[in-house]
Order: structure tokens, then sequence, then C-alpha cells
């Protein structure tokens, strides 16, 4: 069983992609009848034979304490299976609605129905379902090779972004390519074109209608209504450019040297760097906050710099990791954030854990990480361009090649 704890006793684990939702009424699961707020009702693969499922339920009517939850499990062909966790109230010292997940061992694929029910021992009880759940083949076999022509990274993927409603992502190649995949729209790119300096990042606009690519000179990209507001790019620098984030009018933005050193551009206002600081380790990445009122800056040893009216809420900076931190995203919702590491490793600082790869053996390394609107998911793409989802961000396909 696969569970993690997190402040205030909420009870999560890693939602890997792939999660197939289905969605039910408001229900009492007999024998009880105090009811839970029924979400969503979810599997997906963690392991080779085991399947995790999940509720997002706000308990409402129950008083706070520590309940004994019980999954009974019945497939459509008459196989059935229970599964139990522990989870706490109130959920409210996380969010409301937290997610709360069970791994289940030996479930073969198909069709389920899932009754989930959770007492505490003191006559305080209540229930969710049934509802249909349904297992997906933990050992699919590879993906399938992408439609001839079609561009994949080939170990050459840099980053990535997603669209305003996560419901899609560009990936971005070195050489200047862009894969658009789900509601993403591809604006252009430099395909067959040549390039000063390889590229490093893209950052889209706010109604997701284009996008800039970022250099490593500081060069700047301006695709679909992506407006042009200055660069670095015929500018002798002394670090390289590693990231780029946007203002939330669209109207600017600002890029990061791997020294920290930040510049500014249209109405986006510089708010400090580490320029003149000597790090332990050097930038890879930055966030601007909901506001564009600052903006954090992430090193590869997870140091976190804030400056404006970005918070600091924690770091790895100081702790000895297995792979560098090569990115960041911000939780719109708490205002923390979480940090990526090049084995796929996540690191939470006030906001919630949903999985990682941080245990498995990678194809290639990650390098770079966007949130999910609503701060209860997160993906990441790795050089490759595999794409890795986790809570409510869903897969609508990868830059991975044949």
């Amino acid at each position: 069983m696969i569970l993690v704890t997190v402040g205030g006793g909420s009870i999560i684990a890693s939602v890997p992609a792939g999660a197939a939702v289905a969605s039910a009424p408001k229900q009492t699961g007999p024998p009880q009848d105090t009811p839970g707020e029924y979400v969503d009702l979810s599997t997906s693969c963690v392991a080779s034979g085991e399947h995790l499922g999940g509720f997002i339920a706000d308990f409402w009517g129950l008083p706070d304490g520590n309940y004994a939850s019980t999954w009974y499990i019945t497939g459509l062909d008459g196989a059935t299976a229970t599964a139990s966790s522990q989870i706490s109230r109130p959920f409210s010292q996380e969010r409301p609605g937290s997610p709360v997940f069970v791994t289940v061992s030996d479930l073969i694929p198909g069709s389920y129905d899932v009754t989930v029910n959770f007492d505490d021992g003191n006559g305080n009880h209540g229930g969710i379902g049934p509802a249909s759940m349904t297992a997906p083949d933990c050992n699919p076999g590879t993906e399938p090779p992408p439609p001839p022509g079609a561009p994949t990274c080939a170990d050459s993927c840099v980053g990535m972004a997603s669209t305003t409603d996560g419901g899609g992502y560009w990936i971005v190649k070195s050489n200047g390519v862009v894969l658009a995949q789900g509601d993403a729209t591809n604006w252009g790119d430099r395909s067959g074109e040549p390039l000063n300096a390889p590229i490093v990042g893209i950052a889209p606009t706010v109604d997701d209608m284009g996008y800039w690519l970022l250099g490593k000179d500081g060069g700047i990209l301006s695709y679909g209504d992506a407006g042009f507001y200055g660069s670095t790019g015929n500018t002798s620098l002394n670090q390289s450019v590693v990231a780029m984030a946007a203002t939330p009018s669209g109207s600017g933005y600002w890029f990061v040297a791997a020294d920290g050193g930040v510049f500014s551009y249209g109405d986006a206002h510089f708010y400090g760097s580490t320029g003149n600081i000597r790090l332990n380790q050097p930038v890879v990445g930055m966030v601007s906050t909901p506001d564009g009122h600052g903006y954090y800056l992430v090193a590869r040893d997870g140091g976190i710099f804030t400056f404006g009216d970005a918070q600091f809420q924690g770091s790895m900076g100081g702790t000895t990791l297995n792979q560098p931190v090569v990115g960041m995203a911000l939780d719109p919702v708490t205002g923390g954030y979480w940090e990526v590491a090049a084995d796929g490793g996540i690191f939470s600082f006030d906001a919630l854990f949903f999985g990682s790869t941080g245990n498995l053996h990678l194809n290639a390394p990650i390098v770079g990480m966007t949130n999910t609107p609503d701060g209860l998911g997160y993906r990441f793409v790795a050089k490759d361009g595999g794409i890795f989802d986790y809570g409510d961000a869903q897969f609508n396909g990868s830059g991975v090649g044949s």
C-alpha cells in the first residue's frame, strides 16, 4: 500500500498518467447513514499488477477525527477486492476536497463497482458509492509510434507550458520546434530555420493565442498574438539565459540567467535578482506570482529565491539530492510550489503531493513541469518528450518518437 501523510493528516498518494474517471451522484454507501460528498472516483496504474483508486470528498456533516476507510470493489465479472486506508478530518487544513487514495493489488483490467465506507470507531460514519470505476491495463506495452511525419523530441525537448484551462500543453525542442497537444494550438515555430542560440523555454500568452520562445542568448521569438517587448539577443551576458515567465496581462515577460540575473520587458517590473550574489548552484527556473508583482527563482540544488510579493515556503537548498532540480511550478490555490528533479522526484512546499517518478527508471531525464489551474495536479516532461501526469492533469500526447 502506498500512502503519504501530509499536513493536517490528510492522506494522499500518487496518481500517474492514464487515470480513468467516472462520475456518480452523491450517495450513501451502505450500511452507513452519514453522507460524504462524492466528487469523482478514479483508478490508474502505480506498478505492475497494482492500481490506485481515489475519490475526492468534503465529508460534510462529519465531526473532526480519524476515520478508517474500507473499499469494497466488485468486478462486473464477479471478481472482488477490498482495501483500506486511514483518512482524517478536517480536510480544510489542506483545502476542501483534498483527494484520498488507496492502492489495490492484483486488480485485473476491467470495470468495477466501488463503495467506500468510513468510520471513526465512535459512531461517526459515512459512505461513498456505489460508483463505477475502470481499471486500466498496467502493462499495455510500449507507446504507439506517432503518425508518419509527426514531430518528436528525439532527446531534444527542453520545456513545456500548459494552456489556461489545463486541457493541453506545448512542448518545445532546443531547435525551436513546438509540439502542441490537447487544446493547445501550434502558432508557429522555427522548423527548418537556423537559430543564433538553442531554445531553452516557452511561455504562452494569457489567451493561449500565442507564445514566446526563449533562446539561450536571451533572444525572443514571438508567435501568434505574443508581442515582442525586448531581448538580450544582441547583448553580451555573464551567464546563459535559462528560463522565462510572462506577466498576467501578457504584455511583458521576465527571463533569468544561470547566475540569477533577471531581465524585465514590457509591463514586467524588476523586483530583484541574485546576479550579484555568489550562488551555490546555478538558477534553472522561474515562475511569476499570480498577480505579477513578484517571482520565484529556483536553483539546481533546490534553493528558492523570492522577490516582490513571492512568499518563501521552504526549499531543498542544503539537502543532498539524488538528482538536481530542473524546474518548479506554483500552486495557484495555496501560494505554495513544487520543485521537480531530473529523476522526476517532486518536492512540495505548502502544495499537495500527487506523485512522482523518483523511484522509477526513466528513459530520459525530466526537463520541466507545469501545474493545473486548480492546483490539484501537475505534469512534467522528459528530454525525450515523455509526459507524466499526476492528480487531475490529463495526458494529451507526448513527444516520444519511435
